[in-house]
């Protein structure tokens, strides 16, 4: 009899893996449709493009390994990336970015290292740093939200910038807020004046997304698919130092709520860096894992060249994770702690 092997995660019962991927594509439902209410169709074209990609890529690898092609698409973990990779991508990237970030995230970021369970890295943010280092204008092109614009750029614009030369982006696209204020930090009049940054906290429209994916997250710890550990762990980090350097200088550094609020904070605090197989596994690892990851989003922030910072942020703490589950390893059942007896207790 010929048995498939695989790797982690593993699960039992109800918690297989194709519900729990099935949940996660759930949970970026709120993000999706706040995505595209303020930023326009972008998000949703993103969307087919990265789902047929990844699966075309994804099937056409198994299929060169020799691997069944319904057990391992049935998993939907490729499903799960290319959702993560279309919500971080801007919504007026042009169709062939979506084609190459997305390609590259299955075939480098998770079938090269032998597939599901196998890969170091989260494949979505490999492929999105992949975009964003090799074509930083159109990474960094995003459409102007709803309260800014007036209205979307309609589907058939969208679909004709997509597919065409992009000229009729001319009057709804700008910068972020987090590209405009690493530009204008020191210059608080003229930043002052960008219409966009009139939100709330963050931005129009960029706190609402934020909150969308919040929601998102919290249904995936209803549902038991994730932990508190590495969402808490990273947005408490996050808003400490940018905390700690608000009170120092305002006028330099941006608000805490500024920052949990702005960009793909929310969406990588509960999506992208909750990852069970690139992330940290034990539970004080994933504490050390997650701050980790958001001391480095305002670092990047703050002082590096890109707007936002997420992508690099779990990168390098995928890097380290193995390191740290090493050092943070729970005491094994029935051992002896340090200067006892068996079972901890002294001798």
């Amino acid at each position: 009899m010929s048995l498939i092997t695989v790797t982690s995660p593993h699960a039992h019962g109800p918690a297989s893996t194709q519900r729990v991927m099935r949940d996660v594509v759930l949970g970026t439902l709120p993000g999706v449709a706040a995505l595209t209410w303020f930023f326009g169709w972008g998000t949703l074209v993103n969307l087919a493009i990265a789902i047929a990609v990844a699966l075309a890529c994804e099937a056409l690898v198994l299929k060169a390994r020799g691997k069944p092609l319904a057990f391992y698409l049935g998993d939907l973990s490729a499903l799960v990336t290319a959702v993560l990779l279309a919500c971080a991508l801007p919504p007026a990237a042009p169709w062939w970015l979506v084609v190459v970030a997305t390609s590259f995230a299955i075939v480098f970021g998770k079938q090269l290292y032998g597939g599901l369970g196998m890969n170091p890295f989260n494949p979505a943010m490999l492929g999105y740093a992949l975009a964003l280092v090799s074509f930083p204008v159109e990474m960094t092109t995003w459409n102007l939200p709803r309260d800014v614009a007036g209205n979307v750029l309609p589907l058939a614009e969208t679909l004709a910038h997509k597919f065409g030369s992009g000229a009729v982006l001319d009057g709804y696209t700008g910068a972020t807020p987090l590209d405009a204020f690493r530009q204008f930090h020191d210059q608080p009049e003229r930043l002052a004046a960008l219409p966009f940054m009139h939100g709330a906290f963050a931005g129009a429209g960029w706190e609402w997304v934020n909150i969308a994916f919040l929601a998102g997250g919290l249904f995936l710890l209803a549902r038991r698919v994730i932990t508190w550990h590495i969402p808490v762990a990273f947005l408490s980090a996050l808003a400490l130092v940018s905390g700690m350097a608000w009170v120092v200088d305002d006028a330099r550094f941006a608000s805490p709520l500024f920052h949990l609020l702005s960009g793909g904070t929310m969406l990588g605090a509960f999506f992208i860096a909750t990852d069970p197989v690139s992330a940290a596994t034990s539970r004080t690892g994933r504490l050390v894992f997650a701050a980790g990851i958001g001391v480095l989003v305002w670092v990047i922030r703050s002082f590096g060249g890109y707007p936002d910072a997420i992508a690099f942020s779990v990168l390098l703490m995928n890097l380290a994770a193995p390191t740290i589950d090493y050092y943070t390893q729970p005491r094994t059942y029935g051992h002896a702690r340090r200067g006892g007896g068996i079972g901890g207790q002294k001798k």
